[in-house]
């Protein structure tokens, strides 16, 4: 395995349509190794093959929630519910942190490494996750997902805080619970 450079939204590859896998093969199983060790790396919990250049429809993700890895090979959303408002971050815009409105619950479609095909029920964090890295798939960044009226910045600041929490304990915290000073 080996950490691999995740490119930045400076990059025009992220903008880029991501082809379809085709081969199922010891060459994909190392790009899915390789991009969880990344991810790790990075302390992310998703990231797209185009995030580390490689124009191909995979992903990987762990909200580090106790189910443990998931590895989606050409995702496809057959459906979507409910409206979702919440911050994301993202590995290839470090730094930035903003609210965005995604579903509350997606269906995705998806094959696994070896090209068995799943369907995933998500909802909340798990949802807007998988929204999120599909999305770079097909070229967008969260930042097309911005809520138009966001909450405050202490409100923010204060959410996120609580999802910290809740990964570093895996535990769910109330995001009032958390003070910002």
């Amino acid at each position: 395995m080996a950490i691999r450079n995740i490119i930045t939204k400076k990059d025009p590859m992220l903008y880029k349509q991501s082809r379809p896998v085709t081969k199922f093969d010891d060459r994909l199983g190392q790009l899915l190794d390789d991009m969880a060790e990344t991810m790790y790396d990075a302390d992310g919990v998703g990231l797209a093959a185009v995030q580390v250049a490689v124009l191909r429809r995979a992903i990987v993700i762990d909200l580090q929630d106790g189910s443990g890895i998931v590895e989606l090979i050409n995702p496809e959303i057959i459906a979507s519910e409910g409206e979702l408002v919440d911050v994301e971050g993202c590995l290839s815009v470090p730094g930035e942190y903003y609210e965005t409105i995604r579903p509350a619950k997606v269906t995705v479609k998806a094959q696994d490494r070896h090209g068995e095909w799943h369907t995933y029920e998500e909802e909340g964090r798990r949802a807007v996750c998988f929204c999120h890295e599909i999305d770079h798939l097909d070229g967008h960044l969260f930042l097309e997902h911005l809520n138009p009226n966001p909450k405050s910045d202490k409100d923010q600041e204060r959410q996120m805080k609580a999802r910290m929490a809740e990964s570093e304990d895996n535990v769910e915290v109330a995001p009032d619970a958390i003070k910002v000073k």
